[in-house]
């Protein structure tokens, strides 16, 4: 059992069933002893009193029912009898007993003793005899017996309430437990919260904010994100720094090239292997650069001013050709992606249609849900539908007459994927061309 909660909760409901059972067979035992003492000390008085009514008036029954005064005595078989025997074998007994005897002592003594026996009918009773010694040397033994079903029933009805009273003990309990163990992991879900609008917003977390025993994890966890962040962006700087580094001798090739191929000579197929070497080295430091990021959350990009910057540099580009690009760009979109990848994959989206539309490109950027849209249109010659799924692939030129490595939409997929995002192709709505799609997560999407 890995959770923490299940495992609270488990521990609470099972102390808190303990818990209950414990006390509902201490708190029974005791109350079933007070139970019995009461019996007895009601049985007591009985006897107490059937002595003194023997002593006021014999053996005589008239006499000891006028004096006793209970009911329950002229009852048949009401579960409280008395009975009066002298030496000669002469037995009185209450009414209660019809033509029933209690059972009589084998031995003669003036103590008093308390015995449980059968009644006459059938039914457990507890009892006291004593043998009376009266001043003219008379002796009686008195005997009153009561039924052990009202014990019996008193312990029921006890045994009953208790179990009702501690069933709602262990409901309370279970309740607190429950309570308990939402509180105590309550500042775990507030860390948890915390981490994650820290990866949003780059804020620190404070400590002092949590109990103390959180305390020391929030700290590691503060170093952990530091060091994480630390490492993503040394790994970025090494790509770029290689990128660069592979740059230089690529452009003093490309200048030999150019100056060979202005002399005459045919090297027309190494400035292309060139040409797509560069393009392959520039995908893999851009997803090198993308993977290291790892998707990060703690990076964001203001999409609004960077597609306006870009809006601005493509449409002067396009003038240059007579063509025009125009944009319709939502105002503070922001979106979880590097600014340099994010350039990157719309600028080989907008390079593509500005490549290919015959007048006309148009983007779009809006915010759709929890995704960032940007969507480029354009009035060329589009890509048939059974091509579009091949279009993204590595090295797939569906057209050679217009000079291109073929990896520009590779490179803007391969970066949009690493941060959780994608690029889609289809036919344009408004213009009979391509339609690229790139959509990304907004701050605040899971």
């Amino acid at each position: 059992m890995k959770s923490l909660r299940a495992r609270a909760v488990v521990s609470g409901v099972l102390w808190a069933i303990l818990t209950a059972i414990i006390g509902l067979y201490g708190l029974a035992s005791f109350m079933n002893q007070q139970t019995e003492r009461r019996f007895n000390e009601l049985l007591m008085n009985r006897h107490i009193q059937v002595v003194l009514a023997t002593a006021n008036h014999g053996s005589s029954v008239q006499g000891i029912m006028l004096a006793l005064g209970d009911p329950a005595y002229a009852r048949p078989f009401s579960g409280q009898y008395w009975q009066v025997a002298d030496q000669e074998g002469r037995i009185n007994v209450s009414p209660s007993l019809v033509d029933a005897l209690l059972p009589r002592p084998e031995t003669l003594t003036g103590d008093v003793t308390v015995w449980d026996f059968t009644g006459p009918d059938g039914e457990m009773l507890r009892g006291t005899r004593e043998w009376l010694t009266f001043n003219d040397g008379e002796m009686l033994h008195v005997q009153v017996a009561s039924s052990l079903d009202s014990l019996r029933e008193d312990r029921q009805n006890l045994r009953k309430n208790l179990i009702m009273a501690f069933g709602l003990v262990t409901v309370i309990a279970v309740a607190g437990a429950l309570l308990q163990m939402t509180t105590v992991l309550r500042p775990l879900n507030t860390l948890r919260g915390d981490v994650s609008t820290r990866w949003e917003d780059e804020d620190g977390l404070s400590p002092e904010d949590y109990p103390t025993e959180v305390a020391p994890l929030v700290e590691d966890i503060n170093n952990l994100l530091d060091r994480n962040r630390e490492i993503v962006s040394r790994s970025r700087r090494q790509a770029a720094d290689l990128a660069h580094a592979v740059k230089t001798p690529s452009a003093i090739v490309r200048n030999e090239l150019e100056q060979l191929r202005q002399q005459g000579q045919p090297v027309g197929e190494a400035i292309n292997a060139l040409d797509r070497l560069d393009a392959q080295l520039k995908r893999s430091f851009a997803r090198i650069r993308a993977d290291g990021s790892d998707g990060a959350g703690w990076v964001f990009t203001d999409v609004s001013m960077a597609l306006g910057r870009m809006n601005r540099a493509f449409a002067a580009l396009a003038r240059n050709s007579d063509k025009t690009v125009t944009a319709n760009i939502a105002e503070n979109l922001r979106a979880r992606i590097d600014q340099s990848d994010f350039e990157e994959v719309v600028g080989n989206l907008l390079d593509n249609a500005l490549k290919w539309a015959n007048a006309r490109v148009h983007l779009t950027a809006l915010r759709d849900g929890q995704t960032v849209q940007i969507v480029i249109e354009d009035d060329g010659p589009g890509i048939p539908a059974r091509d579009l799924g091949i279009a993204v692939l590595s090295g797939q030129r569906l057209d050679t007459s217009i000079p291109g490595t073929g990896l520009g939409l590779t490179i803007a997929a391969d970066l949009a994927h690493a941060y959780g995002g994608k690029v889609t192709l289809g036919p344009s709505r408004e213009f009979p061309g391509l339609c690229a799609t790139f959509q990304l997560k907004a701050p605040g999407a899971s």
